[in-house]
């Protein structure tokens, strides 16, 4: 059995989830900017919405969740512009003292050890149950879908179109979340943006960037931009937004 607590009924467990929590991510996805300026209030005030899905007996961690309420009115055009926007929108909401009505999945991973266990559905049903017992009558989430760095040169717009023969997303994570009853709603090409140096992208990603131009890169969704004469790289992350029934 499992059971999805609040981050702070388990401290102990800070230090391996922070570990664990990372392995899948690449690495320049830690280096948005447009981040920096909201991390410490969220976590000051939406703390409450970081949680662990844990066994029942031992309290092993399995995967964790986090997100942030905000105020939506079910339109596509109200929705934030992905991620950072609705990191920003969340804190500058609750600091206007505007009730919200929303949860936004920002970010769910499974242990690496742990996955292809249904985990993952495990910990979005319990966050939604949540949800629905906090007041809160809506979820949604901009979605990172994993294979989507397959396809880089593709728009974002153009994949979240693209299905199997049983009529379910092509995206394994996009899947997921359609078999737990999510909609998808629409694209949210700017969701994250990430600069750097040049040699911080070539740190980042491993690769050399010798001349000005378009790359593909390892794990990107779309691709980075190089600007050798102002050592810039620029990388705009695309995500889809979904809604959870």
């Amino acid at each position: 059995m499992y059971e999805l607590i609040p981050v702070t009924e388990a401290p102990e467990l800070d230090e391996e989830a922070e570990q664990r929590f990372v392995e899948d991510w690449p690495e320049f996805i830690f280096h948005d900017a447009g981040v920096a300026p909201y991390r410490e209030r969220r976590v000051e005030y939406f703390h409450d919405w970081e949680f662990y899905l844990v066994t029942s007996d031992e309290r092993r961690l399995i995967a964790g969740c986090w997100g942030v309420p905000i105020r939506w009115d079910e339109s596509i055009d109200d929705l934030p512009g992905g991620f950072t926007d609705s990191l920003a929108r969340s804190v500058t909401e609750y600091e206007a003292g505007i009730q919200p009505n929303t949860l936004v999945l920002m970010a769910a991973a499974v242990r690496n050890d742990e996955q292809g266990k249904g985990h993952a559905g495990r910990v979005i049903t319990a966050l939604k149950e949540h949800t629905l017992a906090s007041g809160l009558t809506r979820m949604i989430a901009p979605v990172r879908p994993t294979s989507k760095s397959q396809y880089p040169l593709i728009d974002i717009a153009e994949f979240m179109t693209w299905t199997r023969d049983d009529g379910l997303p092509l995206d394994p994570w996009l899947r997921t979340h359609v078999r737990l009853g999510a909609q998808l709603l629409a694209p949210a090409p700017a969701s994250q943006t990430m600069t750097g140096t040049v040699a911080e992208w070539e740190k980042w990603t491993g690769m050399a960037f010798p001349a000005t131009g378009t790359y593909v890169i390892p794990d990107g969704l779309t691709t980075l931009a190089i600007d050798r004469p102002t050592d810039t790289g620029l990388y705009v992350e695309p995500n889809i937004w979904l809604r959870h029934a």
